[in-house]
């Protein structure tokens, strides 16, 4: 589902982040710099993308030699309803305008699974998008709008649909390994949804990170899931960081009020598109995370 338009020998001039200061944006900031690459990040203090003069202010700032990675987004912890909604589609309704009058040289979106039909199993790229949610509606109507400016723009877009992320920078506390880690450290106990059955796919941030940084080097268009393409159960995620934190890690379940439901995902095009890309094993990642954390 995507293709390399060079041979990863050489990388991007600068690389421009919208959404530095988030989960990704740090961590992809760090990641380039330590590989001495030029990186421009904007953070939402430094641009606000609903606001309308953000269209003519990232015009100015960008070069054609550029590529720019689209991270920025009102994640779920910052609401779910349908005003939330609407301001993320501003935001890339404003970069896709600039991007068609100032047009860079490569462009990722970072979107995510939850896009694909909530059924969907096992997810592959070319899944039915028909999601549940106000946010995976939201981040399908975003990749619609920046197909649509970049290919008037005729600049090469990537989109990734990343799985559930986790790593130390995490702030969103989002249910799995990053709020299984934290409530262990500071409350001594993980809190599991009914006997926590229910198998979901975790990647790293570095494996993300790293990802990304790939795609930027081929210059990669088209369109890929990225996840470990190991699903397992929210309960062995729970006694695996009981064991890495030690002492007495209480794992307390409260009523399960959904019905049990699982994720696996078909990585086929991850591993065609980067055949020698090795992906960080769940325990060694919880591991490393812990120890970011602690």
């Amino acid at each position: 589902m995507i293709k390399h338009l060079n041979s990863g020998q050489q990388g991007p001039r600068r690389v421009v982040i919208l959404g530095s200061s988030g989960f990704v944006g740090k961590e992809l900031s760090r990641a380039l710099g330590n590989c001495h690459l030029d990186v421009l990040g904007i953070a939402s203090k430094d641009l606000d993308l609903c606001s309308t003069d953000s269209v003519d202010r990232l015009k100015a700032l960008l070069r054609d030699t550029d590529a720019l990675v689209f991270a920025s987004a009102l994640t779920p912890d910052k609401g779910k309803d349908a005003r939330t909604m609407m301001k993320n589609l501003l935001m890339a309704e404003h970069v896709g305008n600039a991007l068609e009058q100032a047009p860079c040289h490569h462009v990722v979106y970072i979107s995510s699974d939850a896009v694909y039909d909530e059924a969907a199993n096992p997810v592959r790229e070319a899944g039915l998008c028909d999601s549940g949610g106000l946010y995976g509606h939201m981040h399908r109507g975003r990749e619609i709008i920046m197909k649509t400016a970049l290919a008037k723009a005729r600049t090469p877009l990537l989109i990734l649909r990343p799985t559930a992320l986790y790593g130390a920078g995490d702030t969103h506390r989002g249910y799995g390994p990053n709020r299984f880690l934290r409530t262990a450290l500071q409350d001594k106990q993980i809190a599991l949804f009914g006997n926590g059955d229910e198998k979901r796919d975790h990647l790293h941030i570095d494996d993300f990170t790293r990802l990304i940084q790939a795609c930027l080097m081929h210059r990669s268009e088209g369109l890929l899931n990225v996840a470990s393409g190991t699903s397992v159960p929210f309960h062995e995620v729970a006694s695996a960081v009981a064991d890495i934190v030690g002492g007495d890690i209480e794992i307390k379940r409260s009523p399960q009020t959904n019905p049990v439901t699982h994720r696996h995902f078909d990585i086929t095009e991850l591993l065609r598109a980067f055949p020698d890309f090795r992906l960080t094993p769940l325990k060694q990642g919880l591991t490393a995370t812990y120890q970011a954390l602690s």
